[in-house]
């Protein structure tokens, strides 16, 4: 081969070899991020935390920071835990808090199903104390871990989570601040026993929930409570879901950015 011909060549095999890297790092990045999530943590690990003589599965999701953070435990919605909520607490991780998602229904039945249905009928067998328990052993675990600012422990559930984070908040006069996400509340009797400040996040075109927003909002108020109720426009329930009427829209944003300034407000950064 001549001169002018090799370095042809050698010229066509840098620039294939110059693509072909470019690609693969490309495609690289690609697979390192995984779905797209909003700053994904790479401390993410699944775990089975003490609760008592058993113990409870968990997602748990660490920031990358060199002092100890702030928790939040995330109550998942009625169909157990499933493949969204551990991007919850990837995105809370991401703003600098340890985050963890118990599956409520592990203790007893092992771990959530599959079938959203499935998980359905599985949580509607569960009792109030059943779950309390499991999220005690959540709180005590978090207090217990060195990466974690002992009592600086916060909730956010969602749907039926939203409803129990609410109901865990009559329970654990320790919590920093509560998150609801469309859930019910407790009655009268309940709610005077919260600690804790209360944000309310709900969807606009959910009237199952919000018809009783304004006997909440009475009774939190009179009795000095620390509660504030939105409603976000255009938005139903479980907005904060993908799929869901509101999910594509901007109030999601909207109701994130509320939800993170209230957690630096209550449990600092």
């Amino acid at each position: 081969m001549s001169p002018l011909n090799r370095r042809a060549g050698m010229a066509s095999y840098l620039a294939v070899a110059l693509l072909a890297m470019g690609a693969g790092a490309l495609g690289y990045w690609f697979v390192s991020q995984g779905p797209v999530r909003d700053h994904v943590t790479t401390h993410g690990e699944w775990r089975w935390i003490p609760r008592g003589g058993d113990s409870v599965r968990a997602y748990v999701a660490y920031p990358e920071r060199a002092d100890r953070a702030p928790a939040v435990i995330i109550i998942h919605e009625i169909f157990g835990l499933t493949d969204w909520e551990p991007t919850v607490a990837d995105k809370l991780a991401g703003r600098g808090y340890v985050a963890i998602v118990p599956d409520l229904l592990s203790q007893r039945f092992g771990m959530s199903p599959a079938d959203p249905d499935s998980g359905r009928k599985l949580v509607a067998q569960l009792d109030p104390d059943s779950i309390t328990a499991d999220l005690n052993a959540a709180y005590e675990w978090l207090n217990q871990q060195p990466a974690v600012r002992p009592g600086d422990v916060a909730t956010i559930g969602f749907c039926w989570g939203g409803g129990q984070s609410f109901r865990y908040a009559t329970n654990n006069p320790k919590l920093r601040a509560v998150v609801v996400c469309y859930g019910p509340a407790p009655d009268s009797a309940g709610l005077a026993r919260i600690k804790a400040p209360v944000l309310g996040v709900y969807g606009e075109k959910d009237a199952r929930i919000n018809q009783d927003l304004p006997r909440v909002e009475d009774f939190m108020r009179s009795s000095g409570k620390r509660y504030v109720a939105e409603v976000y426009p255009g938005t139903g329930h479980g907005f904060l879901k993908p799929g869901r009427v509101g999910s594509d829209g901007p109030e999601v944003d909207r109701a994130w950015t509320r939800i993170l300034n209230f957690y630096r407000e209550n449990l600092g950064h």
